[in-house]
């Protein structure tokens, strides 16, 4: 058996310009397009608005800044990266600290935190001094 060549559609720039002007202005699916004249290929038409269509401009941001504008927005990343680090590292010490507290309490049986501020009582610090 012989293969057929196969049929490969090449279309010209004009045809696809008007395509492309008949889904932007027209208002007409991609799909319809493609009923109306035939194209097979899925991704055909869409390749078509990317390259000749102007929808694809309408989403795109185009940000104009001076020089220093942009050393500005280095400096604040920076700054912004250091402030992470110091926060990370305040988050573990108080952690530690927490864990320190706990194990303190076990340890002797009291409540660190409850009791941090009050004066010690006289009788505790007599007998201390006097064993």
């Amino acid at each position: 058996m012989t293969k057929r060549p196969q049929l490969v559609n090449r279309y010209s720039i004009s045809f696809k310009q008007k395509i492309v002007g008949e889904i932007e202005i027209g208002g007409k699916s991609i799909s319809e397009i493609r009923r109306i004249y035939g194209i097979k290929g899925a991704g055909t038409v869409q390749n078509w608005l990317k390259i000749y269509g102007k929808h694809h401009l309408l989403n795109k941001i185009v940000r104009i800044e001076m020089k220093g504008e942009k050393d500005r927005i280095k400096e604040l990343e920076a700054e912004v990266k250091r402030l992470k680090i110091a926060l990370a590292d305040t988050v573990l010490e108080r952690d530690v600290l927490q864990n320190l507290v706990e194990i303190v309490d076990e340890h002797y049986k009291t409540d660190v935190k409850k009791n941090l501020g009050q004066p010690r009582s006289i009788e505790r610090t007599r007998s201390k001094g006097t064993a």
